[in-house]
């Protein structure tokens, strides 16, 4: 009976234990379920931040996709402008340079045709139409060749014709028609300042002058004259001749002295004694 009784107890004892140990495995497995639970909507939460990390990653990733893009095609639409502009400019440019080229084709071609009529005036001595039609001709596109032979053949008409108005004149001078000397000296110097008879026909335009009663436009040739240092027999004449305007003129004081000056520089000029008598009267005189 008493080992009866201790095994109930035993069982007792058991079935206490088993109860406790049953309630500490509930508690522990609601324990778990609800770490279990906690660490679920821990994952779900991490699982919707890695959602809307990757998607705005995502967004990021095509917007900057998108900007590259865009910044690439407009680099590109610039550089195709960019060589566009280029090739229109290029265009418009050879476009004139080829207009320009015909121009002179043409220009040139009338520039021939005009200078095989003007070489017929060097052919034929025309002077006075080589001359006068010169300026013309100087602007058109001649080859350097041509434009030196024309001009050479300018400077010749031009001294020719300014020999033979010097001539002209000197002939109306000894008629004693004094206009048409000075006409005739004066174109003469027009046609060439400082051709062999240049300084000449400025001593006979100024005598011309002087008959003209024109001595303000003598004196002024023969000042220049004067002082010239070319022809001494020119000078001589001129200093002459200047004395005897300025004392016309009543220029006395100057007259004077272009007096000592030419009995200075010439003492045995033939215009000495000239020279000398009209010193001394206008001394007794002014």
């Amino acid at each position: 009976m008493h080992d009866v009784d201790e095994e109930l107890r035993e069982i007792k004892r058991e079935i206490i234990e088993s109860r406790g140990l049953v309630i500490k495995t509930n508690n522990l497995t609601n324990a778990l379920s609800a770490d279990i639970k906690s660490i679920a909507k821990r994952q779900q939460g991490n699982e919707r931040r890695l959602a809307w990390n990757s998607a705005t990653a995502y967004v990021v990733s095509i917007v900057v996709l998108l900007g590259v893009f865009k910044y690439g095609f407009d680099a590109r639409v610039d550089a195709v402008e960019t060589t566009g502009k280029h090739l229109r400019e290029e265009n418009a440019r050879l476009r004139q340079e080829v207009e320009e080229l015909r121009q002179r084709e043409t220009d040139r071609e009338a520039a021939e045709l005009e200078a095989a009529k003007y070489y017929d005036f060097v052919r034929q001595n025309k002077r006075l139409e080589l001359i006068k039609g010169w300026e013309n001709m100087r602007g058109k596109p001649l080859s350097k060749a041509e434009d030196l032979f024309f001009a050479d053949a300018i400077e010749k008409a031009k001294n020719e014709q300014s020999a033979l108005l010097y001539v002209q004149g000197l002939d109306a001078v000894r008629l004693q028609r004094w206009q048409e000397a000075a006409t005739a000296f004066e174109e003469s110097l027009r046609y060439d300042e400082a051709g062999a008879t240049a300084l000449r026909a400025r001593l006979e335009l100024a005598s011309a002058y002087r008959k003209l009663r024109r001595q303000k436009d003598a004196v002024v040739l023969l000042e220049q004259l004067a002082e010239s240092t070319v022809d001494k027999e020119a000078q001589d004449n001129a200093l002459e001749l200047l004395a005897l305007c300025q004392t016309e003129l009543e220029a006395f004081n100057d007259a004077k002295e272009t007096w000592r000056t030419l009995l200075r520089k010439f003492p045995d000029s033939h215009y000495a004694l000239e020279a000398k008598q009209a010193l001394q009267s206008l001394m007794l005189a002014h």
